[in-house]
C-alpha cells in the first residue's frame, strides 16, 4: 500500500517586529497626556516623581522632562494668587484713600479738625466724630443743627459697589441711668444707630451694607481722670471697610 504523502507547507510568519515601534509610540502619547493632566495644576514633588519615572521607563537617554540642572520648577500658582491679592489689597486703599480725601476736603472747607477726624488704619477708613458736637448729655438725639454733619459724610462715603460700613457709639465712664438708658451701653448703640438711620436717608447708600454697635466705655482712647479725655472717648466713629470685606459679627 503505498503510503500517502504527507505535505507540510511552510508557514509564513508575518513580520511583527513593527509592533515593538508602535508599542513605544503608544507609550508616548501616554506620557505625553499625563504630563498634559499634570501640567496643569503643578506641583514640584509630582513633577518631580512623573520626570523620574520616565527617566525610568526610557533608560538610556535623558528623562523627557529632564532639566539642566537639579531646578525643580516652583509652584507659580501660589506666587500668582499672592500677586492677585497684592493688586486687590492696592486697589481697596486706592479706593479707601479716594473717600478719605473727599472728608479730609470737607473737613478743611468747613473748619472741623477739631471735631472731624479721618485715620486709615488696618481695617479700613476710621471717621471720628466727636460725640459732644452731635448730643447733649444723657441723649441719644442728634441735634437739628448738627445732623448736617451725618448727612454730608452720607455722601462722601458712596461709592460703586457699595463697601460696607461700621457706625460705633463711645461713652466716657460716668455712670448714666435713667427712665430711657439703664448704662452706657444702651446710651452707645442707640446713638450709633441714631446717626446711621440720618445716613441712610441718603437713597444711594445700600442699608444691608450698614451695621450700628455700642462700646459703652469700653474703647476709651484717652484718659477718664479728666474732662477733656472724657469728652474725646464721647465719640460716634464710622469705620468704611475695603471691598469685599463686611462686618463679620453680622
Amino acid at each position: 500500500m503505498t503510503k500517502k504523502r504527507k505535505n507540510h507547507d511552510h508557514e509564513e510568519h508575518i513580520d511583527e517586529s513593527w509592533l515593538i515601534p508602535y508599542a513605544d509610540l503608544l507609550t508616548l502619547l501616554l506620557a505625553l497626556f499625563i504630563v498634559l493632566f499634570a501640567s496643569s495644576s503643578v506641583d514640584a514633588t509630582k513633577f518631580k516623581q512623573i520626570s523620574d519615572s520616565f527617566e525610568t521607563i526610557f533608560s538610556g537617554g535623558k528623562g523627557v522632562m529632564n532639566y539642566p540642572s537639579d531646578t525643580i520648577p516652583e509652584n507659580t500658582s501660589g506666587s500668582s494668587n499672592e500677586h492677585d491679592n497684592r493688586g486687590n489689597g492696592e486697589q481697596n486703599q486706592k479706593e479707601l484713600q479716594a473717600v478719605q480725601a473727599k472728608v479730609e476736603n470737607y473737613i478743611q472747607q468747613n473748619n472741623l479738625k477739631d471735631i472731624l477726624q479721618t485715620k486709615l488704619t488696618d481695617e479700613g477708613l476710621l471717621i471720628t466724630i466727636t460725640n459732644d458736637v452731635l448730643f447733649d448729655s444723657g441723649s441719644a438725639v442728634i441735634r437739628k443743627d448738627e445732623q448736617s454733619i451725618a448727612i454730608q459724610i452720607s455722601k462722601l462715603i458712596v461709592t460703586n459697589p457699595p463697601l460696607s460700613v461700621i457706625i460705633s457709639g463711645h461713652t466716657d465712664n460716668v455712670p448714666i441711668k435713667n427712665e430711657l438708658f439703664q448704662d452706657n451701653w444702651d446710651l452707645s448703640v442707640t446713638r450709633a444707630v441714631n446717626f446711621m438711620k440720618i445716613m441712610l436717608e441718603n437713597k444711594n447708600l445700600k442699608p444691608q451694607s450698614f451695621s450700628a454697635k455700642g462700646f459703652g466705655e469700653y474703647q476709651p482712647i484717652a484718659s477718664n481722670a479728666t474732662e477733656s479725655g472724657r469728652a474725646k472717648n464721647r465719640r460716634v466713629e464710622i469705620l468704611v471697610l475695603p471691598a469685599g470685606k463686611t462686618d463679620q459679627s453680622k
